[in-house]
């Protein structure tokens, strides 16, 4: 499940594939291409118990000769692993020396590292046997033998098994950076099937791990993993710290490009910030600067807030909305995120007034009288706008609390509340 350098996992390009399938707002014809090209990922990786899933889910048509050819191909591989186990490894074969052959014919190869590995009579690499590992070579090679056992149950989508000889393999594993890596397998593993509980208890172990010792190359990469699991259960804000802290380390591109790494960052960001934070962290970072006009409609909503552009930001929040909606790990906050931004904007509009009118604040953000008096009736009565419409005279009333009354008050209910316990407390001990 490992990726190279740049390039997301594809593990995960199939989740989200699979989330547009079930998407509403995705047309049938793009439905209908992207059926395809999820049956092609599913039956290339073999992932037999996934398909079966999807089948159920009415996702994908169930062809059962081609569910058997997967069982028996994964059946065949873990036969491999359990009664004549190996593992594949990159190996330079100009590098190695042959030293005989097995009894099957398969000839025995001996690298210059002193790993041995086999080959069968058609040359075809197989690797290192895990039991003869066990009896001949060393720890780290029984450790590289269970991990490919490890990796091949996740690649066949079976999270049970994965999970499973991941933690076998954890057992056999002394360094920390390899078992931060194995935290990483999980976690991506967890990302693929959305199970939250799973992030959250590898995220705590990769904590504790660190303790022990860590670099800080995995430390950062670990900052991308919390911060997408604080973004994906609505911890917005610290999400929007720990994307910033890594903006300018950022090498986790197995869960997804930088490009959206950085659409990520200033939406959670704009409805964590204030705005001279906002200023100096997002708007002039030039880690943003330089990718941001790539992603549409993201730079006019983030300069149009801060410059108080209202009627622009508008109508780059409406271009935004399908972006979001069609992202996988933000969905499921649309609205709510929604209501957060309209939040942000209607409350930095209110700060430099006292009194403004209705007529006027429609105006600035380009839409119809109705439309703000609904809109700001809302966000009064949920608590969200300090202030009162005056519908008589059309105007808007701020009244922004008192930050030095609201913590006296604050501090003299705390006190009523100590008080009592101290008196009840001191007619059990009088008894």
């Amino acid at each position: 499940m490992d990726s190279q350098d740049g390039t997301q996992q594809p593990h995960l390009v199939l989740a989200h594939k699979r989330f547009l399938l079930t998407h509403p707002d995705v047309q049938d014809i793009e439905k209908v291409r992207l059926k395809e090209e999820v049956f092609a990922m599913v039956k290339a990786d073999d992932m037999a118990t996934f398909y079966e899933t999807l089948a159920e889910e009415s996702v994908l048509d169930m062809d059962q000769s081609v569910l058997d050819t997967m069982r028996a191909k994964i059946d065949e591989e873990i036969k491999k692993f359990d009664e004549n186990p190996s593992v594949d490894l990159d190996l330079d074969f100009a590098s190695v020396n042959t030293e005989g052959k097995t009894q099957d014919g398969s000839a025995e190869i001996i690298g210059l590292d002193g790993i041995r590995v086999f080959c069968s009579s058609d040359g075809r690499k197989q690797g290192i046997r895990i039991a003869d590992a066990e009896e001949n070579l060393g720890e780290s090679e029984v450790r590289e033998a269970h991990l490919a056992k490890s990796l091949f149950y996740i690649q066949i989508g079976d999270k049970e098994k994965a999970l499973e000889q991941l933690k076998i393999t954890e057992g056999k594993t002394v360094a920390v950076g390899q078992k931060m890596d194995l935290v990483f397998y999980t976690l991506q593993l967890g990302f693929f099937y959305m199970d939250f509980d799973l992030i959250s208890k590898s995220i705590d172990k990769a904590k504790n791990l660190f303790e022990e010792g860590g670099d800080w190359e995995r430390k950062n990469r670990l900052k991308v993993y919390e911060g997408l699991y604080c973004m994906s259960t609505r911890n917005f804000k610290k999400a929007a710290n720990l994307f910033l802290d890594s903006i300018s380390t950022f090498t986790t591109y197995e869960l997804f490009p930088y490009d959206t790494f950085i659409f990520y960052t200033v939406l959670t960001s704009i409805i964590s910030l204030d705005r001279v934070s906002l200023k100096q962290k997002v708007v002039d970072a030039p880690e943003i600067l330089t990718v941001i006009g790539k992603i549409p409609y993201l730079s006019e909503f983030l300069n149009s807030l801060y410059d108080c552009q209202y009627k622009s930001f508008f109508s780059a929040f409406a271009g935004l909305t399908e972006q979001i909606k069609l992202d996988r790990y933000l969905y499921p906050h649309f609205r709510y995120y929604m209501r957060e931004v309209r939040t942000v904007v209607y409350s930095q509009f209110l700060e430099s007034y006292k009194s403004v009118t209705i007529e006027a604040m429609a105006k600035a953000f380009g839409v119809t009288v109705e439309f703000i008096d609904l809109e700001l009736s809302r966000f009064i009565a949920a608590g969200k706008l300090h202030c009162k419409i005056d519908k008589v005279a059309g105007v808007l009333e701020t009244n922004r609390p008192d930050a030095k009354n609201a913590l006296y008050q604050a501090t003299i209910k705390q006190g009523d509340f100590l008080l009592n316990r101290i008196q009840k407390l001191s007619r059990v001990i009088d008894l």
